[in-house]
């Protein structure tokens, strides 16, 4: 009886092709991962979840967005955000009014609440940026900045 062949070795992250050698579309999704998990450690202390900071975020930066809006803004799915919307309510961290014209579209608001808690939230996610960007020239991360914007929008 053979013994079967030793699993492959798999690099660490930033090494071979999980690293400068890897493609972009692959570098790009296990950034984009690791960039969640460390907010989510970092919201952790709220108990608020990235797509709920999400939620929030524009929520506070675009007041009276309805769900549909809050969904396409956030990138987030209806369904994920009706689940987001109902539980900020109902822990007082949002409003939702009826539009003065279109009454069946509910607009929502952060309370004094929500923002506080959003404020705190910032806090702890922007000092994440800075580490992100800490060996970073402003040139580069304005090159970094268009580049993954050109990308979000290039369809």
């Amino acid at each position: 009886m053979r013994k079967p062949p030793p699993p492959p070795t798999i690099p660490q992250s930033g090494q071979a092709k999980r690293g400068e050698a890897g493609h972009l579309g692959y570098l790009l999704r296990q950034a984009s991962l690791a960039w969640r998990a460390r907010m989510e450690h970092a919201l952790a202390e709220f108990a608020v979840t990235p797509p709920q900071f999400a939620a929030l975020t524009m929520i506070g930066a675009y007041p009276d967005l309805s769900s549909a809006d809050l969904a396409r803004a956030s990138l987030l799915t209806p369904a994920t955000v009706a689940t987001i919307v109902a539980n900020l309510k109902r822990a007082a961290m949002i409003t939702a009014r009826p539009h003065p014209v279109h009454g069946r579209i509910l607009q929502l608001a952060l309370t004094a609440k929500g923002k506080a808690l959003l404020e705190r939230c910032k806090r702890h996610v922007y000092a994440l940026e800075a580490d992100l960007t800490i060996d970073m020239s402003e040139a580069d991360e304005n090159a970094v900045r268009r580049w993954l914007a050109r990308v979000a929008t290039a369809g």
